[in-house]
């Protein structure tokens, strides 16, 4: 009995000095959080619908994305449309034109775009409506994000 108490102890005492031992000669380094394999997830769901609101439209259409770690989805053009969005650090308002060049008929018939998830960690909410298809097109700066 008495042997296997000092032989608990001396394994105790070496566990210690071991931890102790890599504990104060570790040494910290930052990486990129590419190296470690770490990324802010961002991931949206897409959709194109018909109505005033975005809580009252009737969706159409609708696509997936990601752009972290690498474009993917159901999106038709992944890489370009996480190219935008990081091109406007993730601000869809960015993508409203406030002075469309593009000639509609005054037609009303709305179009909700909307975008919901996350980007770079962050939640998103975010919905822009139009009076027709036409002004939805010439009122987007960029065209790949909602081009499905």
């Amino acid at each position: 009995m008495r042997h296997i108490r000092n032989t608990l102890g001396a394994l105790g005492a070496a566990a210690v000095l071991t931890l102790t031992g890599a504990v104060t000669t570790g040494t910290a380094h930052a990486q990129p959080a590419e190296a470690t394999g770490l990324y802010a997830p961002s991931a949206l769901v897409l959709t194109v619908g018909s109505g005033e609101e975005a809580s009252t439209a009737t969706v159409g259409r609708a696509v997936t994305l990601s752009c972290a770690p690498r474009p993917g989805g159901t999106h038709p053009s992944p890489q370009a449309a996480c190219e935008e969005l990081r091109a406007m650090h993730g601000e869809l308002s960015g993508l409203i034109d406030t002075s469309p060049q593009r000639i509609c008929t005054r037609e009303w018939d709305p179009v909700v775009i909307t975008a919901q998830g996350v980007w770079q960690g962050k939640p998103v909410s975010w919905s822009a409506t139009f009076g027709n298809a036409c002004e939805m097109k010439g009122g987007l700066t960029e065209n790949a994000l909602f081009a499905f």
